[in-house]
């Protein structure tokens, strides 16, 4: 059998110029895919960034409007502890009422003297309920007004916001 130990020249340069493309299709390769990888970690760094920013602005937002809540409470239970108070002034005066009704019940003389002392005290009774009511219904309304500003306030930024992001 016959060694070859020279490889011909046409086969050289052909086996040359095949590494020769082989490596520079690699190194395109590389190229290409290294531009891919920066790019791609340009999108997602902007995307994390983005997602963080909106986590941001979401907290911020979800903060305020739990501080109009707290706000809102607050408020409400002031009002009602005012009203609360008021009512409770109102039964004593009504109490003392009675009690000085009873007492003069007591001392009249005549059945027609009682009976005018109750009309009295009965007409006193449906005039001072009467007005009472109508105190404490428009304290009511102005309680739940002021109780509501903060939230009202908040959901108008709400709109506001959404209407910009829609």
């Amino acid at each position: 059998m016959a060694k070859i130990t020279e490889v011909p020249a046409p086969v050289e340069e052909t086996v040359g110029k095949t590494i020769e493309a082989t490596v520079t299709s690699l190194k395109a390769g590389v190229a290409k895919a290294t531009a891919n990888f920066e790019a791609t970690q340009a999108q997602v760094k902007q995307g994390v960034e983005k997602a963080v920013s909106t986590a941001e602005e979401m907290v911020a937002f979800n903060q305020a409007n739990l501080e109009a809540i707290v706000k809102a409470g607050q408020i409400w239970a002031a009002g009602i502890q005012d009203l609360s108070k008021h009512l409770a002034a109102t039964a004593q005066a009504s109490l003392d009422e009675s009690i000085a009704t009873f007492k003069a019940l007591s001392g009249v003389k005549s059945l027609k003297d009682a009976m005018d002392l109750q009309t009295a005290y009965a007409r006193a009774t449906l005039e001072k309920t009467l007005a009472e009511s109508g105190k404490i219904t428009d304290a009511s309304i102005k309680l739940t007004e002021q109780a509501l500003a903060p939230i009202t306030a908040r959901v108008t930024v709400a709109v506001e916001k959404f209407s910009k992001a829609a």
